[in-house]
């Protein structure tokens, strides 16, 4: 295994943890400033209030987008895997 093999693997690793992370990430980004604007506008100032609807938003999330972010996870797993035999020798 060479220096360029190793920063390959990283790369593809980094790429995999963006694309899987993302559509969490963005529904609680969108959430938390759909939310933030509707306490500017009505003056209300709860910490719990921001908490909640991002909670459900991810969760959400998680039930739809989850199967495609696991079948994501198992098919770099599993090229990882398959590819240790060629990277020792």
């Amino acid at each position: 295994m060479n220096s360029q093999m190793v920063l390959t693997m990283g790369q593809e690793a980094l790429l995999m943890l963006l694309m899987v992370s993302a559509p969490v990430l963005g529904a609680a980004l969108l959430v938390g400033l759909l939310v933030s604007l509707f306490q500017a506008v009505t003056q209300i100032h709860e910490a719990t209030l921001a908490f909640v609807p991002k909670l459900l938003a991810v969760i959400a999330v998680f039930a739809v987008a989850g199967p495609w972010m696991l079948t994501m996870l198992v098919e770099y797993i599993r090229r990882v895997i398959e590819a240790i035999p060629g990277s020792v020798a």
